[in-house]
């Protein structure tokens, strides 16, 4: 059916909305980037907008240089690598026999996850519990307790629950078992859902901050996000990357805002890179996998 000229309206003010709404979303990425790369004197002077003024990376340098920033990047690497494994897998494991019509006590448990989506221990319980076992200081600590979302796990229980019972039926007369079952016919299928699942687990536990903060005590062990917040807070701390970055004629070349803009470039660009490959999957993983009413 050909569109009336008020749907054309419409359709053409929401795409112009949208577009405002996704530059203004852009600017402060193309304004950090343009920070990062600028001359000292156009950043103190207030010249920098949208591109660099005056090409300059001594910024990454004395960052680079100056700071754990390595380290703390194989940190997050570490922390979100093992982490998404790790939930991904209990994860599937759990929302597999809670899609199965044929499990018994399905949708009691069902309803106590939920119920920890509205309640929850507290910070205090939840640090004495990890205490407890004996996990302060270790990663397991950022693992353990945040293993399985419930969101992220009713999503993808949904999707399986869409799967057809005939594709079961039809692989138990080939005498096929349940695990069998799982890897060969549903994981294939649920590429979408798996996707977005491990995008929202990457990003959250790449983002890690207050865990860190709260389990974590020895700073060769803190991740990015924690670097990069303590040289965004601590002027102190900046001055003594510019003094550790080289010589003298170096140090000059070198701001606070530059060495910040480095720092959350550094952070954020790592998930700007992942994002593309599972784009494709996100929205159609999100809209498949999402709860009936």
């Amino acid at each position: 059916m050909k569109p009336t000229v008020g749907e054309k309206i419409f359709y053409f003010i929401n795409a112009f909305l949208l577009l405002l709404l996704g530059i203004s979303c852009l600017f402060p990425l193309v304004h950090t980037v343009a920070l990062s790369l600028s001359d000292l004197h156009a950043i103190v002077s207030g010249k920098v907008t949208f591109y660099p003024v005056g090409w300059n990376t001594d910024a990454y340098t004395s960052l680079f240089n100056g700071t754990r920033i390595v380290p703390s990047f194989l940190n997050s690497v570490v922390i979100t690598v093992v982490g998404v494994c790790l939930s991904m897998l209990v994860t599937i494991i759990t929302a597999y026999p809670l899609a199965r019509k044929i499990f018994i006590g399905r949708r009691f448990f069902t309803l106590a996850m939920v119920f920890t989506m509205m309640f929850s221990g507290g910070l205090i319980p939840t640090y004495l519990v990890v205490k407890s076992y004996g996990l302060i200081n270790s990663y397991f600590a950022l693992w353990l307790p945040g293993l399985v979302g419930t969101y992220n796990l009713l999503v993808m229980r949904t999707f399986f629950e869409n799967i057809p019972d005939e594709l079961d039926d039809a692989a138990r007369i080939d005498g096929c078992s349940d695990v069998k079952y799982l890897l060969r016919i549903v994981l294939p299928l649920s590429m979408p859902v798996l996707a977005t699942i491990t995008l929202f687990y990457g990003v959250a536990y790449w983002n890690a901050f207050m865990n860190v903060l709260i389990y974590i005590n020895e700073t060769s062990k803190f991740n990015l996000t924690v670097l990069v917040q303590n040289m965004i807070r601590s002027q102190s701390l900046l001055q003594e990357i510019v003094a550790a970055s080289g010589n003298a004629e170096e140090q000059i070349q070198v701001v606070p805002e530059s060495l910040k803009a480095a720092g959350i470039l550094v952070m954020v660009v790592p998930m700007l890179l992942v994002y593309p490959f599972l784009q494709k999957y996100f929205v159609k993983g999100v809209m498949l996998g999402s709860i009936k009413g």
